[in-house]
């Protein structure tokens, strides 16, 4: 025995059983939420109960089966149930019922001793909503200008609405929201020149002509969003509700209607992929429980990257100074304990900093500068995704001077001298030799950067983050990427939806979808970081020799 534990033998075993313990752990808990997170995309079978209660009192109940649980008999003392002896757990269905114009919540229990008759009618439909939610029911009939038609038209004035939102969504962001932009950028000049004592009367009148001009093409392109409404509030879709009530619902307000009942597996795995292309592309509905994750994809990549750019150049610039060019003292080993220093301090500490130093002194200073016109109202001075990117930059700067500084310390000496002795500086040595072998390393500093300041979200809350952003930072109106915006983030969405959501059965499948939509994102970006290392390790191999 004491020979096998000389040999090393058991820490090479504790070391593998510590490596699978791990990689079980972690594929484990992806195992979790892609299978809680997709089940979302799924279409769910639609179900009518037929209930009746302690009372005798009979009721119907529509909707989805969202969970099942097994609850003991004496939490349920209360309702006098009989049951069986012995019997010591019931089980009890979560309902999605929908139709918020009737009931007050989407979900609701129901004990399985209460179920009479379950089934699933194939005319059972549910409709999805811009707004309130599903509509669980059966659709009684069609009207169309005011005249019932055949149900099987349906398809075609879906499709309909459709084009013609996209058309009213495309004016109001695009050729509508252009005019309000170029009206509110000359009201900002004509109080520029006025605060500078310029605003000549024939400046004034130049801005007021192109005033006109653009209310005038507002009035125009005004009038064409409302014959658009017009059109698209003129239909009816009348549904009959769990309760026999009747239900109008304009298609206006009409995302899909689905007859789950009625398709087969490849008609559903259709819909899967189509919902999960609409999630990710689509807009947030419904204070974030419904609809896609579009802003918060994108303010998330675009965050990551802007922080990226900005810690790269000045993590390696660090490292190369305190490793080639600092003096072996004390004044060297004390910055290097502060690097290391920074990296433990809790990362909502930087966004306290961030909001002080770079929301309100840098943005208030930068506004009393170069925006003076804007105030009271700040530009620079406010929380924005510019302060967020250089937040977790400074964040996540030890991150990449430690790595960069690892690296360079493992090139022997003598490719430095070597490469001096043959004539060339000291800063073409760093240049042509230095930096291309330590590249890997570099790369590595940086591929941890990324997945700690996608996965940041405490500090993002103070300098930037917001629950819905109504405009991207990046969009046709000069200069085009608007770093002084507010954005959305996918880990500030999974926050909001599962701890702010008004519905939190309704959130609860979102959540795990938005999260393994982050470790998706999270993922591509490191691999896309290590595809470029192993390049750079393999061209340049050759200079290690």
């Amino acid at each position: 025995m004491n020979k096998w534990f000389k040999s090393g033998s058991p820490w090479i075993w504790l070391s593998a059983g510590g490596v699978s313990i791990s990689l079980i752990s972690v594929l484990g808990l992806l195992w979790l939420i892609a299978s809680r997170g997709l089940s979302y995309f799924w279409p769910s079978e639609l179900y009518q109960f037929n209930l009746t209660d302690e009372a005798g009192a009979k009721q119907v109940v529509i909707g989805e089966i969202y969970d099942r649980e097994h609850i003991p008999v004496s939490q349920l003392a209360h309702l006098n149930l009989t049951l069986p002896e012995g019997q010591e757990t019931l089980e009890r269905l979560l309902i999605k019922t929908g139709n918020r114009e009737l009931v007050s919540l989407d979900f609701r229990w129901i004990l399985s001793t209460n179920i009479t008759q379950t089934t699933k009618p194939e005319t059972l439909a549910v409709v999805e909503r811009r707004t309130n939610g599903n509509f669980y029911g059966f659709i009684d009939h069609i009207v169309l200008d005011g005249v019932e038609v055949a149900q099987d038209r349906l398809p075609e004035l879906v499709e309909r609405v459709e084009q013609f939102q996209a058309e009213i969504d495309s004016l109001q962001k695009s050729d509508i929201g252009a005019i309000n932009y170029q009206l509110e950028r000359l009201r900002l000049k004509a109080r520029k020149h006025q605060l500078q004592g310029e605003l000549t009367p024939e400046l004034q009148q130049s801005i007021d002509d192109e005033v006109a001009k653009l209310e005038s093409d507002y009035r125009t392109l005004e009038k064409e969003l409302m014959v658009f409404r017009d059109k698209i509030a003129r239909d009816q879709l009348v549904m009959r509700a769990m309760d026999g009530q009747l239900v109008t619902i304009n298609f206006e307000n009409i995302l899909k209607v689905s007859f789950n009942n009625q398709l087969g597996v490849f008609e559903k795995t259709k819909i899967f992929f189509s919902q999960i292309g609409a999630f990710i592309v689509d807009d947030p509905r419904e204070a974030n429980t419904e609809g896609g994750v579009f802003p918060a994809i994108f303010g998330t990549v675009l965050m990551v990257l802007l922080m990226t750019v900005i810690v790269s150049p000045f993590g390696v610039i660090a490292a190369i100074y305190l490793h080639e060019y600092a003096g072996k003292n004390s004044l060297t080993k004390l910055l290097r304990i502060a690097v290391i220093n920074l990296a433990g301090v809790p990362s909502i500490v930087y966004g306290v900093f961030g909001l002080g130093f770079f929301v309100y002194m840098v943005g208030g200073s930068l506004d009393q500068i170069f925006y003076p016109e804007t105030l009271p109202s700040p530009t620079f001075g406010t929380p924005g995704v510019l302060w967020s990117a250089i937040t977790l930059a400074i964040l996540t700067l030890p991150v990449v001077i430690v790595s960069t500084e690892e690296g360079l310390s493992r090139i022997p000496s003598a490719m430095r001298h070597g490469s001096l002795a043959l004539g060339a500086t000291k800063a073409e040595t760093l240049w042509r030799i230095i930096l291309p072998i330590a590249s890997p390393a570099i790369m590595t500093g940086i591929i941890l950067a990324i997945a700690r300041a996608a996965g940041e979200v405490a500090p993002l809350m103070l300098v930037g983050v917001v629950k819905m952003a109504p405009n991207l930072p990046l969009d046709g109106n000069f200069p085009f990427l608007h770093l002084e915006r507010k954005f959305m983030h996918l880990g500030f969405h999974i926050y909001d939806v599962g701890f702010q959501s008004p519905n939190v059965e309704a959130a609860r499948p979102l959540v795990y979808a938005t999260a393994l939509l982050l470790v998706s994102i999270i993922v591509a970006l490191n691999m896309t970081a290590v595809t470029i290392r192993n390049r750079l390790r393999e061209k340049y191999k050759m200079l290690e020799h």
